[in-house]
């Protein structure tokens, strides 16, 4: 049936899905790939355009700084006075917006009356031209004087002059055109500089720019930076600084390029994002200027297509995805049916129901097989889950019955050992004294001391059979015989209290038991005598052994409900609220090192409500101990 299922998916869903992708694919394929080489096409175009443009401005500032030198040069040769190179220079600035400076400097001892160093120097700010001749300083040194003198002809520098007292630029860029100067003997007498801003000449250039993020650079013959976004980099690094020649080719080969004078693009990583350079060489100099442009750029266009044609392409398949689908559920609608039902079935669900159909094709036939098949696992499974049931049952009566075993052996083995202890030390204590009197002694020891010994030994017995009695009211026989204690008598209240009194003192001579009565002498109940004794006699021990022994006392009472209640209350430590549901419970003890069986309390109250009542504890009481003893009047 599956495989029918899967047939049926090829032909309708899959195929027409697989085919419908295919062209969707191959359709975008060709529309992306065109798209992006178009786009790299029109990016090409862009930068180079904007390239040319801004390096059209550049060549005309360039031409204008380099006529208005050659033109005033040959005038400051004729006339190589101070007060004429002062109003040269002057007069070049003051006559070309384009220039921001210019200095005429001579070589030493030209004008002696003025020391070594003598430079005239003109700069714009602002809207003033200030003409000064300069402080006296080593410029012999610097590579916008150093250079036209080696190369003894003109030429264009860049430099980056810290020491710049005027402050022409912002820490001193300047790009200059610097032309050898010559008296009348052919004598090189000075070098005149003429001055652009590079900072005004970058503003210049990113003013126009084909991308956002685009931007300009440009590098000396060395590929030093005098033009770069990043500030950091100008005039202290060079296109090769941090590259990894096996990690970076494509920025080497772009800064040989650019150093070389060529012009063309290069498609680079910067700064590890993928980028369009155009590049081409400034006339007139060694210098080579770029524009950069991202990718994230160039293609913007290009992605924000494919947040477009993707939701579309997503959209078009579920489509066709929808109509596949419901043409399927429309042929295979029966057999699914059949198949959700025989896997509920699978899945252990024998609730399905799967009706006989009176159709006599493949189909009709499958399903009345699979009907008469479940109903032939129901009766199977019915009789399994019954036969589960009960062996869960037996197997759950097996493991409580074996806890209750293992408790009881445990319990067995603690009682024998805590039976053990305490009949070993008060039996001790006579055959310890019994050997003493065995031996003779008794008329050497003093009166007291033997009363003392006669009083121990006394003391012991009854304990011991104390203890032999609780265990034997503990067993079936004792159990048996307290059952048959409903032959009641006719028991004076009064008078088992004072015998339990009796019999208490004799064990603690020094306890002293407070009583009261609410009842007369001639007042009687009917109930066993023997056993309410033992209750009152258990109380009172356990008042006399776990208080403080100084207010123990015994009241009796008539309560509202007819019935007559026996309480014995002390002072001391009383029972912490977790133990209070441990006190009644055979062979339980809250301390295991304290003396005990744990079968008074148990016993005392099994006895209290065998006679028709019960002992209980009241918590209400929190200055020692109280308990009950309620047992009905009639």
């Amino acid at each position: 049936m599956i495989g029918v299922r899967k047939s049926l998916s090829k032909k309708l869903s899959l195929g027409i899905l697989l085919l419908a992708m295919l062209i969707f694919t191959a359709s975008l394929g060709v529309l992306f790939t065109q798209s992006r080489y178009m786009i790299r096409v029109e990016a090409v175009g862009r930068a180079n355009s904007v390239l040319n443009s801004t390096m059209q401005q550049l060549n005309r500032h360039l031409m204008t700084i380099e006529t208005a030198t050659n033109v005033n040069s040959w005038m400051v040769e004729q006339s190589l006075q101070p007060d004429s190179l002062l109003n040269f220079t002057n007069r070049i600035v003051r006559l070309n917006p384009h220039i921001d400076g210019c200095s005429i400097s001579t070589e030493p001892d030209v004008f002696p009356q003025y020391g070594r160093y003598f430079s005239a120097y003109s700069v714009r700010e602002t809207d003033t031209i200030t003409t000064v001749i300069e402080e006296q300083y080593d410029y012999f040194s610097k590579i916008w004087y150093k250079t036209p003198h080696n190369l003894q002809a003109p030429c264009w520098v860049a430099c980056y002059d810290e020491g710049d007292s005027l402050e022409l630029t912002i820490d001193g860029m300047i790009a200059s055109y610097v032309k050898p100067l010559y008296d009348a003997n052919k004598r090189l007498v000075g070098i005149i500089s003429t001055d652009l801003s590079l900072r005004r000449l970058s503003k210049i250039m990113s003013q126009e720019k084909p991308y956002p993020n685009s931007y300009f650079m440009m590098i000396d013959q060395d590929g030093r930076y005098f033009i770069h976004p990043d500030s950091t980099k100008l005039f202290t690094q060079t296109i090769y600084d941090d590259t990894d020649p096996r990690n970076n080719p494509d920025i080497i080969a772009l800064g040989h390029e650019m150093t070389a004078g060529n012009q063309g693009r290069m498609n680079v990583i910067i700064n590890g994002k993928p980028c369009l350079v155009c590049y081409q060489p400034v006339p007139s100099t060694k210098w080579s200027m770029a524009i950069v442009c991202p990718d994230s750029d160039v293609l913007a266009g290009y992605h924000r297509l494919t947040y477009i044609i993707a939701p579309l392409l997503i959209v078009g398949l579920i489509v066709i995805l929808l109509l596949c689908y419901h043409t399927v559920a429309q042929t295979t609608h029966p057999l699914l049916e059949l198949l959700e039902k025989s896997q509920s079935v699978a899945e252990g669900n024998m609730e399905v129901y799967i009706p006989h159909t009176k159709r006599i094709d493949v189909v009709g036939r499958l399903q009345n097989s699979f009907a008469t098949m479940l109903q032939s696992l129901n009766i199977h499974m019915g009789m399994v889950r019954y036969s589960s049931s009960q062996t869960k049952m037996r197997n759950e009566e097996l493991v409580k019955a074996t806890q209750l075993v293992e408790e009881a052996d445990r319990q067995k083995t603690a009682f024998i050992q805590n039976v053990s202890h305490q009949i070993r030390t008060p039996l001790n204590i006579i055959m310890g004294f019994a050997q003493v009197l065995s031996n003779g002694l008794e008329n050497a020891l003093p009166e007291e001391e033997m009363k003392s010994i006669t009083a121990m030994m006394d003391h012991n017995s009854k304990l011991l059979n104390r203890m032999l009695q609780m265990l034997f009211d503990s067993s079936d026989t004792g159990f048996t015989e307290e059952l048959n204690a409903h032959k009641q008598d006719l028991v004076s209240c009064n008078d088992v209290v004072h015998e339990a009194i009796s019999y208490i003192t004799l064990l603690y001579p020094e306890l002293n038991i407070h009583t009261k009565s609410d009842v007369a002498d001639d007042f009687c109940i009917h109930t066993s005598q023997v056993y309410l004794l033992r209750s009152l006699s258990e109380l009172l021990y356990n008042s006399a052994k776990y208080s403080d022994g100084k207010n123990v006392s015994l009241n009796v009472c008539l309560s509202s409900t007819n019935t007559i209640r026996f309480i014995v209350e002390n002072t001391g430590n009383t029972i912490a609220e977790t133990d209070r549901d441990l006190i009644f419970k055979f062979f339980t003890k809250v301390n295991d090192l304290s003396e005990g069986l744990g079968l008074g309390l148990p016993l005392a109250k099994r006895h209290a409500q065998n006679l028709g009542g019960d002992l209980t504890l009241d918590v209400n009481y929190h200055d020692g101990c109280r308990f009950i003893i309620e047992l009905p009047v009639v």
